[in-house]
């Protein structure tokens, strides 16, 4: 009898420690407060195109900026479809606040406060500065309304825990600090932050563990596609010995490398993202690759 009593004991501390180490995290109160100043939909513009909102939410190419919901994703854990996050009230974000859209960003919570499972780069995303998220929503509030919702993730137990994500947060979410908007005058610097964060390159190009976590120490190496089919390149300074900055540019926004070939796949539409950017962005993504990490 004593031993049954203790393993429901230990039992019982284990699931209060699960319970309390997964609870989704509060947004930063200093975010919280920046993020009511007003933000520049222009300059969200171009945030938009750099994060790629468009290759997941919307679902064609021909109308990027229709945000119903994305085309099924493949994931080494089941498949999942990115929401809908256009302005529509009902299915999509239109009644979020902007704290929650910030929240969303960098702590991967929803407006439920549920955990969001990491397929949104929000590890990344958490990198952007505040005004570049406050902007980015600026944005979005002023695309049109689609209706419609997505179909919930098809991930097996345990994977569709939700309120496991929180233990993987706890593993793998870097430490959160926000930097100041970075100046395109310092190229290196300004192309670290568009890799790191809004671009968020290393979701694909660096390698993961078992349990989906990015390993640092081969950040940029070159990876599995999420999907299973094919390898990301390694895009290190190693990788990319042979191209110069101006290779690495025509490739990111025309899409042919200096062998000529076309970039396709998931790249495709990372180039068609790209293409809108100004071409000092473009030329600091390939300063910062060439100088490396």
């Amino acid at each position: 009898m004593k031993a049954l009593a203790a393993l429901i004991a230990l039992a019982l501390i284990g699931a209060g420690a699960f319970w309390f180490l997964s609870a989704p995290s509060r947004l930063d109160p200093q975010i919280a407060a920046e993020m009511d100043k007003p933000g520049d939909a222009r300059a969200g513009e171009i945030v938009f195109w750099v994060s790629g909102c468009a290759a997941c939410h919307a679902k064609s190419a021909d109308e990027p900026l229709k945000l119903g919901g994305g085309k099924e994703l493949e994931t080494p854990f089941g498949p999942i479809t990115p929401p809908n996050i256009s302005p529509d009230p009902d299915d999509g974000i239109g009644n979020w606040s902007a704290q929650a859209f910030a929240r969303a960003i960098y702590d991967g919570v929803n407006e439920e406060g549920e955990h969001l499972f990491p397929a949104f780069p929000y590890p990344s995303y958490r990198h952007m500065s505040v005004a570049d998220v406050r902007d980015l929503w600026a944005y979005l509030r002023g695309l049109p309304k689609v209706r419609g919702l997505s179909p919930p993730p098809g991930f097996g137990f345990p994977f569709n825990i939700r309120r496991a994500v929180g233990i993987w947060k706890r593993l793998y979410l870097p430490r959160l600090a926000p930097p100041e908007a970075v100046a395109a005058a310092d190229p290196i610097a300004y192309g670290r932050y568009l890799v790191q964060g809004p671009g968020h390159c290393g979701e694909c190009h660096t390698p993961r563990d078992f349990l989906g976590g990015p390993i640092a120490s081969k950040a940029l190496t070159g990876a599995k596609m999420p999907s299973g089919k094919g390898k990301s390149h390694d895009i290190t300074p190693t990788g990319l010995k042979d191209w110069s900055e101006s290779d690495i540019e025509l490739a990111l926004t025309t899409g042919i490398t200096p062998e000529g070939d076309s970039l396709g796949g998931a790249m495709a539409e990372v180039v068609r993202n790209l293409s809108h950017l100004p071409k000092e962005d473009i030329h600091a993504i390939a300063r910062y690759l060439k100088a490396g990490p």
